[in-house]
């Protein structure tokens, strides 16, 4: 079983960067597919979204239209860390982030991903 904490989160202001931690423990992140999903304020739990995937089987990424060009998704085996760096943060990038785990997979789909942090708070000032 893997445990998961993201840290990162933080107020800024549009335009600005964040970068974002997703620290493992308890096993490698080598066998999941890690994601990044948000929840923007004042939706359901069920409208979660994904915003990025990456497999630690095959190295494959994954990203959400909406963030294409301005999210980058990364990690370091080494720390047993993924990382999520957010580039010309908009206002609507506001949201809670948790990053997820799906064990054995290569694909992010929320109903699948078996385990969760708790999630890192980010809010964008116009």
């Amino acid at each position: 079983e893997v445990q998961l904490v993201e840290s990162g989160g933080g107020l800024v202001q549009a335009g600005g960067s964040l970068r974002l931690s997703c620290a493992a423990s308890g096993d490698t992140i080598n066998d999941y597919a890690i994601g990044w999903f948000r929840q923007a304020p004042g939706k359901e739990r069920e409208e979660v979204t994904e915003v990025s995937c990456v497999s630690g089987i095959d190295g494959s990424t994954h990203y959400a239209d909406s963030v294409k060009g301005r999210f980058t998704i990364s990690s370091d085996n080494a720390k047993n860390t993924v990382y999520l760096q957010i580039d010309s943060l908009e206002p609507e990038d506001t949201a809670v982030y948790y990053c997820a785990a799906n064990l054995g997979e290569t694909t992010c789909r929320y109903y699948a991903m078996d385990y969760w942090g708790k999630g890192t708070l980010v809010t964008v000032s116009s």
